[in-house]
């Protein structure tokens, strides 16, 4: 069953049980041709490892490199394409930019002719699994490090073939966090503003208020979940929806956090569905 909250065309509240059929204009028509950013047109993926991406300084004083894998679409002779920065999650003490649900988004996204990176950044022990001070400057570090990444990608532009117009930020749970607290902060920061933010179990805690000039998201949520409140996601929602943004929630009646094996097709389809439209996708560069 689709339950859905009609707001004005500028501000649209979307929220679908499991199971419902897309929430956005159907973009693949049946009997077409495959096209770039919304079906695989490429069949390899080139991936470059630990590329420096900037350094910062955790919350012992410490440097720590910063590094992202970049995944790349063999062979493509594109040279303005979109890019997702992926964040993984681990409670923001812990995970890394090998995660498998990110190895898999980045890669399927890549086949469909997107640039994408998978980050590491600070961690700090206890994360968010100590004090709420704690767990609010871990979240501000990895904030701040996926908004190097978006600025590394932006600076880099012309020499991995990116449309600096066109960066997208995904991740789930602690990543998640992350990717709609990067995407609420884009009217503050242009040089690391994204155009759309996926989330995977997560919602806005911390940096800063959402505002009109901030970033459409997509929330995927489970109504039980026991690490990020079903509640905290609604919140998000709500907020960003009183801003003017379009702001969608999908969700599954169930228990679970970050459930990506048991939902993988679903998470894909409406994340690229959503993309392709608040990316403008049809009028990217091929």
């Amino acid at each position: 069953m689709r339950h859905r909250l009609l707001l004005p065309v500028v501000a649209v509240l979307v929220i679908v049980a499991a199971g419902c059929g897309p929430i956005w204009p159907n973009i693949t028509p049946p009997g077409t041709a495959p096209v770039r950013y919304r079906d695989p047109i490429i069949t390899a993926v080139t991936v470059t490892s630990d590329v420096t991406y900037g350094s910062a300084v955790n919350l012992e004083n410490q440097t720590i490199t910063l590094k992202l894998d970049m995944y790349q679409p063999t062979g493509d002779t594109v040279t303005s394409r979109p890019a997702i920065v992926w964040v993984h999650g681990g409670s923001f003490c812990c995970g890394s930019k090998t995660s498998s649900e990110l190895v898999d988004e980045a890669t399927t996204f890549s086949k469909k002719g997107y640039l994408n990176v998978s980050i590491d950044y600070r961690l700090e022990s206890p994360g968010c699994s100590g004090s709420f001070s704690n767990c609010v400057a871990a979240i501000k570090e990895a904030a701040e490090d996926a908004q190097t990444a978006v600025r590394f990608l932006r600076s880099n532009a012309a020499t991995y073939g990116i449309d600096p117009n066109r960066i997208a930020i995904g991740g789930s749970s602690a990543g998640a966090i992350t990717a709609l607290n990067v995407g609420y902060s884009s009217s503050e920061d242009p040089s690391a503003s994204v155009r759309a933010a996926v989330s995977l179990s997560g919602a806005q805690l911390v940096v800063g208020t959402i505002s009109p000039g901030d970033a459409p998201a997509l929330d995927f949520h489970c109504t039980t979940d026991p690490l990020v409140s079903y509640q905290w996601a609604l919140s998000t929602i709500d907020a960003a929806q009183a801003q003017g943004l379009d702001a969608f929630l999908e969700y599954w009646k169930e228990t679970c956090h970050v459930p990506y094996s048991e939902h993988r097709q679903q998470i894909l389809d409406q994340s690229r569905n959503f993309l392709w439209w608040e990316m403008d996708l049809a009028h990217a560069a091929t």
